[in-house]
């Protein structure tokens, strides 16, 4: 019983990752901006986190720097595609080898380096249940916070005027801008808040989930992350719950060994890939009902008085 405790404590821990960044790839998408960059912006948020955290010794400060690195190169990626009108995918593209090559370069100084020792998070009674208590009630803050960023962001989308406009930037940003909405200004926050939630998933892999700091440490989740919006029909609440879906799977390979199962250890690494491979052919497969959820400008420029 006591491992499938810990199956599931690990499994909101690897979720909450990617349901950080998918989050804030939905905002961007949300206001029709499609940001291929993410794996390179959780890179650097992840170096910046862990740099921030060995200087400091506050992970929270840690998170501030992740934040701050994330929303710095969504800013540069926002002014090239919203202002210079690049192409989005490739510019994206662009962004995540950047991001891969310089966190490596400068990231070789804390390849070594030992963060202090991080208190343990538990629940007052709560934490003391068996079974639940370790699965649930034992986690870091920032994994509760994912479930409550969600919850906002829900409120947000459907429930204020902010919302509705930034909805419509991504639907309809010509009436947006015949409104006297400046469209511009509009995708570039959106783009930079997207940015800080993905820059905050990257702080939290290297201060929180994996405590240190090793080129290529993503691993590829950004890219899930941007599956995920996808697999989520951009809903906040589906994009939570579908990241505790692969954040299982990426846990499943671990579990399977420690019970001795006798599978390779490469094809249990595939197993997130595979899975998410998988759930975007069989999305794919009915066009028209990812074309009703998708935002209508989504990678399209906008150009004003056009």
């Amino acid at each position: 019983m006591d491992a499938y405790a810990l199956l599931f404590a690990s499994t909101l821990s690897a979720g909450t990752v990617l349901a950080l960044a998918a989050m804030g790839l939905l905002i961007n998408e949300k206001a029709g901006v499609i940001n291929l960059g993410a794996e390179g912006m959780m890179l650097c948020a992840a170096l910046a986190g862990f740099a921030a955290v060995v200087h400091t010794g506050s992970t929270w400060i840690g998170f501030l720097a992740g934040m701050g690195a994330g929303a710095l190169l969504a800013a540069i990626f926002g002014v090239l595609v919203i202002w210079l009108n690049t192409n989005q995918s490739a510019t994206g593209l662009a962004l995540s080898l950047f991001g891969a090559g310089f966190s490596a370069f400068a990231g070789l100084n804390y390849v070594q380096a030992k963060m202090p020792e991080s208190p343990k998070y538990a629940i007052p009674y709560l934490a003391d249940l068996p079974v639940v208590g370790p699965a649930l009630f034992r986690h870091h803050p920032l994994v509760y916070g994912a479930i409550i960023i969600a919850a906002l962001l829900v409120y947000f989308l459907y429930r204020t005027r902010a919302g509705l406009v930034l909805r419509s930037v991504g639907e309809s940003p010509e009436s947006a801008h015949a409104l006297g909405y400046n469209v511009r200004m509009i995708r570039l926050g959106a783009v930079m808040a997207g940015g800080a939630l993905c820059g905050l998933a990257g702080a939290y892999v290297s201060t929180v989930y994996t405590p240190l700091w090793v080129e290529g440490m993503v691993a590829g989740r950004g890219w899930i992350a941007l599956a995920l919006t996808t697999f989520a029909t951009w809903r906040p609440t589906r994009i939570l719950l579908g990241a505790y879906l692969f954040g299982g799977v990426t846990m499943l390979q671990f579990h399977l060994q420690a019970s001795g199962v006798h599978i390779a250890s490469q094809l249990l690494s595939m197993l997130p890939y595979v899975a998410t491979i998988v759930v975007l052919v069989l999305i794919s497969r009915n066009p028209a009902w990812i074309r009703a959820n998708m935002p209508a400008s989504l990678g399209k420029p906008f150009y004003p008085g056009s």
